[in-house]
């Protein structure tokens, strides 16, 4: 009988935590986090937790798979979430965290349709990218990467003349889009130029942080012409898609520094290949590409002149712990059916 009893008992406790399971909300994580931010998720008592366990993007295929029946989606910048994605994940979707402050990778037509809320990290990677903006500045101004090359291939030699870079002071920086990456990177910046030295600005609206920057807004055709430096640290959109092209490369100074650690897709590479085997441009610093991954074979990559890393921008442990940090209080609150602490603004269709 006790035996019996026992026996009934453990099946009661088995069956009411397989009952709680089945109704807990399942939350999807689509890469492995940084080991804290991995063990704040883990330890969410109220949600099940299912995630993609190997190193990389999640294959399209997985994903889809995964996605089915979840109530929450925490995802990567690598990762598309368009229609598709959320025919598969299905009605039960009740919010989408990406771990990113773009969302370029998200369709958010779509998610005005569904009514779906869509969390992201503002905020928190400033100055890490800021960081590598100006790493990227000096990385293109001294020739590094053509300086590894020379010492890798033993074609160390020293002459008054050879691996010559250029200095930053008394240059002329041009900053698209002085928001938070974008004044932080003139801020840095600012030292390097000294006194006699110009920070120059586009954008839509005059900035009011410009004037402790000593930084002057121009129009886009006056920074292009006149910046020795120009840092693209602007967001991606339907103004800014490709807005510097071979027109642009062409009324850019012989010897100017581009930099790019926004979005790729803001460079028309195709033109930024040409303009670079026409003897245009100075040199070249890019965290972002398109594709990316960059294939190894890619013309880009060809040019001495050019510089890339491959989108490390916020790659600090401390950025990425709260950018991870912030992405899982935008999924829990979701499925828990509390508002978002950080949410996109997608206005909703009504309709």
């Amino acid at each position: 009988m006790l035996r019996n009893f026992g026996r009934s008992k453990l099946f009661n406790i088995f069956c009411s935590r397989n009952l709680y399971s089945s109704m807990a909300p399942k939350v999807l994580l689509t890469q492995i986090l940084p080991p804290d931010s991995q063990k704040l998720i883990e330890s969410a008592k109220d949600i099940e937790l299912v995630y993609w366990d190997k190193t990389g993007a999640i294959p399209r295929e997985k994903f889809l798979e995964l996605a089915k029946g979840v109530d929450g989606i925490l995802c990567m910048l690598t990762d598309k979430i368009d229609s598709e994605l959320l025919d598969a994940a299905g009605p039960n979707l009740k919010v989408v965290s990406t771990m990113s402050v773009g969302y370029d990778h998200v369709d958010l037509s779509e998610f005005r349709k569904r009514s779906i809320p869509l969390g992201h990290t503002p905020g928190v990677l400033t100055d890490a990218v800021a960081d590598i903006t100006v790493l990227l500045v000096l990385a293109a101004a001294r020739r590094i990467r053509e300086g590894f090359r020379a010492v890798e291939k033993g074609e160390w030699i020293w002459s008054p003349t050879w691996m010559l870079g250029v200095q930053l002071t008394n240059k002329t920086i041009g900053i698209v889009g002085l928001g938070r990456i974008g004044s932080a990177t003139a801020l840095r910046l600012k030292p390097f130029i000294g006194n006699n030295g110009k920070i120059i600005y586009f954008g839509r609206v005059e900035k009011p942080i410009a004037s402790s920057l000593g930084a002057t807004k121009v129009e886009f055709d006056t920074l292009i012409r006149e910046s020795d430096v120009i840092c693209i640290c602007c967001a991606l959109n339907e103004e800014t898609k490709e807005m510097f092209n071979y027109e642009v490369f062409k009324k850019m100074k012989s010897n100017v520094i581009l930099v790019n650690t926004a979005r790729g897709g803001i460079i028309r590479q195709d033109d930024l290949c040409r303009a670079l085997s026409e003897g245009m441009l100075g040199s070249v610093g890019l965290d972002v590409v398109t594709p990316e991954p960059l294939n190894p074979n890619d013309p880009l990559l060809k040019f001495d002149k050019v510089t890339v890393v491959p989108h490390i921008g916020s790659g600090t442990l401390e950025t990425r712990t709260m950018m991870a940090n912030i992405a899982i209080e935008n999924v829990l609150s979701g499925v828990r059916g509390e508002t978002l602490p950080h949410a996109v603004e997608v206005n909703f269709d009504t309709k």
